[in-house]
């Protein structure tokens, strides 16, 4: 397996250099120091340090596939006297090429012009990012979030992980920074998009750390992706934009098929010609007054589950062995799927090595589970969602929400079984496999804050989730050693892993309803915090390439 990469890069490019070739492959043992990686360079090259002008590192890995033999596998962008003459020398090595142009191109402007601001609902990924780089482009948006800022989110998150008492308005799934503010805060997607390099980009302008742009997993941690995420902000209203919070959308005003407004909080409207809808995938009732509207939606497949909760030195031992303890290795991660002769898939989903399993809770009488690291990832368990896909086929209706009720089916059960007071139903690993009670916790300590209580998880899942994470569980501790372990601890339920409908668009990235653009997790288009980011300026793009900028249209 791959895992991120913890050392530091001392050996940058001078500012305004361009890397013309690209080196993959090159292998350092972790007892090696940085200076080997310019070493494994000119000999894979074979050209003299002379001839070295200058060099980055692209992306860093660590290859744990040999358990005896873990090292950094490096991908390096180099300036090099004479590059033809070594591209042409190495045209059949599929490690060596031309480094590609990574630089962001922003849109042209369309000749449309805007009579207003342009409106932005959320302020998750893919509504920050859409709205900076509009902002950066002149256009001045206008974000709105019905949630609080984050500083004052965090504090009503841990009201509620303390005392029980939730804010619907304010939680770990609303408020600035959307759900991914409290998670692991990964950056890893499986799109291939040269927009994902900008979003890097702007997190380590924002003040993320730079091991962002080469690691091969990269994170942030919650702790960190806060302040980020207030930077960015601070950016965009440093540019003419505007964000409110606790300004919850109420309605979009609509005439002949094209939206003419918004109205906040039941009473305020705002004109506009432009809205982007990035509300992320908890925003039932807005998905309810979407359709209300005629907005074309379709239920999705999604996946539910449990968080599964291992020490995390096991982990480390499993994937590391004898490297376990190494202080250049950071606590190991898992990536896990097993495909069931059912037909049904499980796998292992925003693995947290060194973290928390949270409440996540955004209606009052549901239980929701999630999972959450701080950029040390020092906690003592490792956790993973543990999931089983299911399809709108299981959600008992042909109803666009009927996978929204889905969910709540069963948070609602989780919710009874643990108390109904946000205690969080759990079981032992292996009084699951036996399919009996828990009557104790074993050394595993949960870590979800509200609290547990012991019970069979099989009355808060369908059976067919129950009788997948089973066959699973089986399955992985063949692949991870210790994952079957009898003291690990399930908590249930993980519901919120992708949002349960699509808002439809066109190419133009438009809903049936003209000037209303579908963005983002909770429309449907995306799967993470990177990818909502990206579709999120994939969306501001196609607003650019239709209207002429509100301000001077000056850019960078």
């Amino acid at each position: 397996m791959l895992f991120l990469c913890k050392i530091m890069v001392r050996y940058q490019p001078e500012e305004g250099s361009k890397f013309m070739i690209r080196v993959s492959g090159i292998k350092i043992t972790l007892d090696q120091d940085e200076a080997a990686i310019k070493r494994e360079l000119l000999t894979k090259l074979k050209i003299k340090e002379k001839e070295l002008v200058e060099y980055s590192i692209f992306k860093c890995s660590v290859d744990a596939r040999k358990k005896d033999n873990v090292f950094f596998v490096y991908t390096i962008d180099a300036v090099i006297n004479n590059e033809d003459k070594i591209l042409k020398r190495f045209a059949r090595d599929k490690d060596v090429s031309s480094s590609p142009d990574l630089n962001y191109e922003y849109t042209k402007p369309g000749d449309i012009p805007l009579k207003n601001r342009p409106v932005i609902i959320g302020t998750g990924p893919a509504g920050l990012f859409a709205g900076l780089i509009l902002a950066v482009m002149g256009y001045r948006p206008l974000l709105l979030e019905r949630g609080s800022d984050v500083d004052t989110r965090t504090e009503a998150v841990r009201t509620f992980w303390k005392t029980g008492k939730l804010d619907t308005e304010c939680n770990v799934q609303f408020g600035e920074g959307g759900a991914g503010t409290f998670s692991d805060g990964k950056l890893t997607t499986l799109i291939r998009d040269l927009r994902c390099r900008k979003v890097l980009e702007e997190m380590v302008a924002a003040g993320a750390p730079a091991e962002i742009l080469y690691a091969h997993k990269p994170h942030v941690g919650t702790d960190v992706l806060r302040e980020v995420v207030k930077n960015i902000r601070q950016r965009i209203i440093s540019l003419g934009g505007d964000v409110c919070f606790n300004t919850k959308v109420t309605d979009i005003k609509v005439e002949q098929g094209v939206v003419t407004g918004v109205e906040f909080n039941g009473e305020a409207f705002i004109d506009t010609e432009v809205v982007l809808l990035a509300v992320g995938h908890s925003a039932r009732d807005t998905f309810k007054m979407l359709y209300d509207k005629g907005i074309r939606i379709t239920p999705k497949a999604f996946s539910i589950g449990v968080r599964i909760e291992h020490p995390q030195e096991l982990i480390n031992q499993a994937q590391y062995k004898q490297f376990a303890h190494h202080s250049k290795l950071g606590p190991a991660e898992y990536k896990l799927s097993y495909h069931s002769p059912s037909g049904r898939s499980a796998y292992t989903f925003c693995m947290c090595p060194g973290g928390l399993v949270v409440a996540a809770a955004s209606e009052e009488g549901g239980v929701v589970t999630n999972g959450m690291s701080e950029h040390a990832r020092n906690a003592n368990n490792a956790n993973s969602a543990l999931l089983v896909g299911v399809t709108p086929a299981d959600y008992g209706s042909e109803h666009p929400l009927a996978g929204v009720e889905f969910q709540r089916q069963w948070e609602r059960k989780a919710f009874e079984l643990a108390g109904a007071n946000y205690h969080a139903p759990a079981q032992l690993v292996g009084d699951f496999l036996l399919d009996r009670p828990s009557e104790k916790i074993g050394h595993v300590e949960p870590s979800y804050r509200k609290g547990i209580t012991l019970a069979e998880l099989k009355h808060c899942l369908p059976p067919y989730v129950v009788e997948t994470l089973r066959e699973a569980i089986l399955d992985f501790d063949k692949k991870l050693k210790g994952f079957a372990i009898s003291d690990a601890v399930l908590t249930g339920v993980e519901t919120r892993s992708s949002s349960p409908v699509r808002i439809e668009r066109n190419e133009q990235r438009q809903s049936n309803i003209i000037g209303l653009y579908p963005a983002g997790e909770g429309a449907g288009y995306a799967g993470g915090i990177v990818s909502a980011a990206v579709d999120g300026i994939r969306v501001a793009e196609a607003i650019i390439a239709k209207y002429k900028p509100l301000g001077d249209g000056t850019y960078v």
